[in-house]
C-alpha cells in the first residue's frame, strides 16, 4: 500500500512540489522538504505513506490563542500496525556522515524494535519504503544500508525525505498526535492490540529558521496543542499518564527542556513526547478525559 502511495507521489511530483532523484543503484530518493520548501498536500501524502495507507489524514482550520492556524487530523482503525509498526520514527539511521530518523513500513521488514514484539508482527515485501527525517538527502550508501537491512534489492528502495524545518515537516509532525498517544499507552503496559481506533488533531507549527528550533516548535504543537480520542477494549489504571500534563517538565516550551539535556534526546524524559489532551472510551464502559491544551505556551513557542 505504501509503494502505491509513493508511485502517486512520483506521478504528481510537480503538482506536489516534490523532487525525485534516482541514485546509481536505482534507489529513489523523494525530496519532500529538504532542498525544496515542502508543502501542505505533500505533507498529507507523506503522513499517509508513513502509516502505510492505514489512516485518513486531512487538514482543518482552528485557532491557537485567537490566531487561525492550519491543523492536521489523522484517524485510524489500525493503530497497532499503522501507528506503532509504521508511522513511529523508530529507525535511527547513522551511515558514514549521514544522520536521520526512519519511519514507515520498511521498519516492519526488520522488526527488531520492541513495538513489533508487542504487536506480534513482521512484514514481508519486495519493496522497502522508509521515510527519512534529516537535514540532508540520503546518498547511495544510505540506500545500500536500507536494502541490506530489509533484504530487498537496492533498486526496490524508496526514501521519501524531509527536514523538520519545512512545511512538510510541520505537517507530518502534527499528524503524529494519534501515534504519540498510542505509543504512550503501549509503553505504560496496555496491549496495543486492544487499542481499537485513534483520532488525533494538532496545529501545524510555523516553520522555524533552523532544525533545532523546528523540533522544539513541532514538539510543542503536540505536547501543548494536540487532542486525541481513543477507543479501547479494556479498562486500565494508568490512562491519566497518556498526556503530556503528567510530565514534570509540563508548563514550559520544550526547547528549554531540550537545551537542559544538551539536545541529547536520550536524556529527555519520554513522557514529554505526548499529546496535551486525550479522551479514552472503554468499549461498553467508562469514558475518561485527561489533560488540557495550553495555548499561551503555544503562542510563545510559535511566536504569535
Amino acid at each position: 500500500m505504501a509503494t502505491e502511495l509513493v508511485d502517486e507521489a512520483i506521478d504528481f511530483a510537480d503538482e506536489l512540489t516534490i523532487g525525485v532523484h534516482q541514485q546509481e543503484g536505482d534507489a529513489a530518493v523523494l525530496d519532500f522538504g529538504v532542498e525544496v520548501p515542502g508543502a501542505v498536500e505533500a505533507g498529507l501524502l507523506l503522513a499517509e505513506i508513513q502509516t502505510s495507507g492505514l489512516a485518513t489524514v486531512q487538514t482543518a482550520m482552528d485557532e491557537v490563542d485567537g490566531a487561525p492556524l492550519t491543523h492536521v487530523e489523522l484517524s485510524t482503525d489500525h493503530p497497532a500496525l499503522g501507528l506503532l509498526c509504521s508511522q513511529k520514527s523508530g529507525w535511527e539511521l547513522s551511515v558514514d556522515d549521514f544522520e536521520g530518523l526512519g519511519s514507515g513500513p520498511a521498519r516492519a521488514l526488520v522488526a527488531e524494535e520492541e513495538e513489533f514484539n508487542r504487536v506480534g508482527y513482521h512484514d514481508a515485501s519486495d519493496f522497502a519504503v522508509l521515510v527519512v527525517e534529516s537535514e540532508e538527502l540520503p546518498d547511495q550508501s544510505v540506500a545500500a544500508h536500507v536494502a541490506e537491512r530489509t533484504g530487498v534489492p537496492e533498486s526496490a528502495v524508496f526514501l521519501p525525505t524531509f527536514s523538520t524545518a519545512s512545511v512538510t515537516g510541520s505537517v507530518v509532525t502534527a499528524a503524529r498526535a494519534a501515534e504519540l498517544a498510542t505509543f504512550r499507552l503501549s509503553e505504560l503496559g496496555y496491549d496495543p492490540i486492544e487499542i481499537l481506533s485513534v483520532t488525533g488533531k494538532a496545529p501545524v507549527a510555523p516553520v522555524a529558521g533552523d532544525e533545532e528550533a523546528a523540533i522544539a516548535r513541532t514538539t510543542d504543537a503536540l505536547a501543548y496543542g494536540a487532542q486525541v480520542h481513543i477507543t479501547v477494549e479494556e479498562e486500565f489504571d494508568r490512562f491519566e499518564e497518556i498526556t503530556s500534563t503528567a510530565a514534570e517538565e509540563y508548563g514550559t516550551p520544550l526547547g528549554e527542556t531540550f537545551d537542559d539535556a544538551d539536545w541529547d534526546f536520550a536524556e529527555v524524559p519520554v513522557d514529554v513526547f505526548a499529546p496535551a489532551q486525550v479522551t479514552v472510551d472503554v468499549l461498553g464502559g467508562e469514558t475518561y478525559v485527561f489533560g488540557d491544551t495550553h495555548e499561551e505556551i503555544l503562542a510563545e513557542s510559535f511566536g504569535l
